[in-house]
Formats: C-alpha cells, sequence, structure tokens
C-alpha cells in the first residue's frame, strides 16, 4: 500500500500548497484515494475545480499528469492503445516477397510487425506503464458511450490491460485516478463501486472569497468581497451557464487590468460578458440585477 499523502491534514496543507484551497471533504477523499489506491469520481456542476483537483495532485506530489478527455464516439484505440498501421505497412512492404515465401517467413514478420515498435499507446495504457508517480485524469467520463465503461472496468477493477498480440500488461505502480462527470448521464454502479466517491458544488460566498484573493492577490477586499456577492446572485438565477470558480478568478483579474476600485452597476454592467457567455444569460442578469 503506497500513501500519496501521511493524512487528509497534508492533503490539505500540500493542495493549498499549490493553490487549491481543498475542504475537508476534498482532502480525506484526495488522501484516501492514495492510500487506498482506489480511484475518486468526483461528480458536481461545471466549473467546480474538479478538473483541478488532478491537476493540483500532481503537483503537491510532484507525479506526471496523464489526462484522457472524454467525449462522443471516443474508443479504444483513442483511450487505450492502437497500432501504427502504416509503419507496419511499410515494415511488409520493405520485406521481399521472395523472403515472405519462405517457410516460417511470414509468421515472422507478423510477429516482428505486432511488437512494442509498432504500438502507439493512449493515456490509459501510458498511464498504467509508467513507473514514476502518476496521476491519471479522465475527465468528463459522462460523456463517453456506455461501451467505454467496460473498457473502463477492466483498468479500475485491476490496473491491468490485456494486448492480445502482447499479453496483459500490468501496472508496476498504481496512479491516482481521478474520473469527473458534470452528471450529464448516470454512470454504471461497477463503475461506481470501484471508486470513492466525492461531490462539488459551488463553494459559499466566504470560501469563493478565499479561493479568489488566493488567486488574485492584489485585488481590493472590498471588491473581492462585492464580486463574489454578485457571482452567487448570478447563480441563483435560471441561467444557461452559472459563472465558474475561474472565471470568477477571471472576473476578479479583469477589475484589476481596469484599475476598477468599485463593483458598480456600471462596472458589472461593462465586463458582465467575464463571467456570463450566453446572451440570453447577460440579458436575465442585467434585467435581474437591474444595471440599466
Amino acid at each position: 500500500m503506497t500513501s500519496w499523502f501521511s493524512s487528509p491534514s497534508d492533503a490539505a496543507q500540500r493542495l493549498e500548497g499549490v493553490g487549491y484551497l481543498a475542504d475537508a471533504a476534498t482532502a480525506t477523499t484526495a488522501y484516501l484515494a492514495g492510500a487506498l489506491e482506489k480511484p475518486v469520481l468526483v461528480e458536481g456542476p461545471a466549473g467546480v475545480g474538479k478538473t483541478e483537483l488532478a491537476k493540483a495532485v500532481a503537483r503537491a506530489t510532484g507525479a506526471e499528469l496523464v489526462r484522457l478527455q472524454c467525449y462522443e464516439g471516443l474508443d479504444e484505440a483513442r483511450a487505450l492503445y492502437e497500432w501504427n498501421y502504416k509503419k507496419q505497412l511499410l515494415r511488409i512492404q520493405a520485406t521481399s516477397s521472395a523472403v515472405l515465401d519462405r517457410e516460417g517467413a511470414w509468421e515472422q514478420t507478423h510477429d516482428d510487425i505486432f511488437s512494442e515498435e509498432f504500438l502507439l499507446t493512449r493515456p490509459l495504457l501510458t498511464a498504467i506503464r509508467r513507473e514514476e508517480p502518476t496521476v491519471l485524469l479522465v475527465d468528463e467520463v459522462d460523456k463517453t458511450d456506455v461501451e467505454v465503461e467496460g473498457l473502463l472496468l477492466e483498468v479500475l477493477s485491476d490496473f491491468q490491460v490485456t494486448i492480445p498480440e502482447l499479453g496483459t500488461v500490468a501496472a508496476v505502480r498504481r496512479p491516482f485516478v481521478v474520473l469527473t462527470s458534470n452528471a450529464a448521464r448516470e454512470l454504471s454502479e461497477a463503475v461506481k463501486r470501484r471508486c470513492l466517491y466525492l461531490h462539488l458544488d459551488y463553494p459559499g460566498v466566504e470560501r469563493e472569497r478565499s479561493i479568489v484573493t488566493s488567486q488574485v492577490p492584489d485585488l481590493d477586499d472590498k471588491v473581492a468581497a462585492q464580486l463574489v456577492a454578485v457571482v452567487a446572485r448570478l447563480r441563483e438565477l435560471e441561467l444557461k451557464k452559472a459563472p465558474s470558480i475561474a472565471e470568477s478568478v477571471d472576473w476578479a483579474r479583469t477589475l484589476i487590468a481596469l484599475e476598477i476600485d468599485d463593483l458598480t452597476e456600471a462596472a458589472i454592467g461593462e465586463t458582465l460578458g467575464v463571467v456570463l457567455k450566453h446572451v440570453s444569460d447577460q440579458e436575465r442578469a442585467i434585467k435581474e440585477l437591474r444595471l440599466r
């Protein structure tokens, strides 16, 4: 059993040291994921720091981050491995027909072209084969097809992958695995059973203020309080896309760039595009916040 963090408090402290303010539940889950060598499934709305958690763990522990970005239509070739068919064809063509006619020559060529030299590793296999500390981020897993979950189950169950031509590849050193989901669809119970579970939501006003000021230390305290209060009000509206934490930080940097020292209604209206990216959302916010 290998622990990435010595305790939940150690996880919280080291994550904070790389700019990620983890609450008690997040720090405890990060510690347990390393101590128990179990993947962690992080669910929550977009923009609450799910992906950033995996990046922060990599930074805090000095591990390499390997990322598999999920999308509809993702298949085994893009997630796990594929063969370099062009290179294989060139090798076959380079072997003259006279040589291939010899007894056993084709079998030898076949074995040659299905060797390490022709293997193109993708994120899942790359993470499993690495001997150095590795954080594997399977991002937005809910966007994949259900069939991809079968592939994930093999990886998450035994941390090994079977390649028919080469055999079974088992992890020498298990990676720290983070799966993120926006809950666009329900994941299978089989996947959930193999994971620790963490739900992240938008932080409270005080916590978001701490996050923003830690990322933008030059922001005036009064403006920081005004900013997080407005963001909290915006998230209460029925918007297509509520402001993320990252957009709150971007807004803070925008106010500093424009030398705005008071978040007035006029200042909000002029910079609203930093946090709201849909015209309908901006119109609703202007109406609800009475900016005009």
